[in-house]
């Protein structure tokens, strides 16, 4: 007897009350409502922002479309001979105004390279 109390007991206990369920006219419940009302807020504050930011791309957006129209191609190029990224460190710039970028392990010479005692081809 005191098993079916517990599940009846239980049973009441898991259905939503009448006052969680309160729904306001146009049928949202107060967390929706709620919810809503935060979403909303988040959206003012963020629109400030939002406008610096389309102002900032607008600005920008020539300048990237020139850099993408000239180096587009040589950087292509270089992504077609590197495999994976996580064996270089960073790109240097040299005093000189070059850029490098080195293996973080330097590849050991292959048997069938000439090595010509150290000199190296430019």
């Amino acid at each position: 007897m005191t098993f079916l109390r517990t599940i009846a007991l239980t049973l009441c206990l898991a259905t939503p009350s009448a006052a969680e369920e309160q729904e306001d006219e146009k049928g949202f419940s107060l967390m929706e409502e709620g919810a809503r009302l935060f979403l909303e807020g988040i959206t003012r504050e963020m629109e400030p922002a939002l406008d610096d930011l389309r102002k900032f791309s607008e600005e920008v957006q020539p300048g990237l479309r020139r850099f993408v129209e000239e180096m587009g191609p040589a950087l292509g190029e270089i992504f077609g001979k590197i495999d994976d990224f996580t064996v270089y460190h960073p790109p240097e710039m040299l005093p000189n105004g070059d850029i490098i970028i080195r293996r973080k392990t330097p590849l050991e010479p292959r048997q069938d390279e000439d090595v010509g005692g150290g000199e190296i081809e430019l």
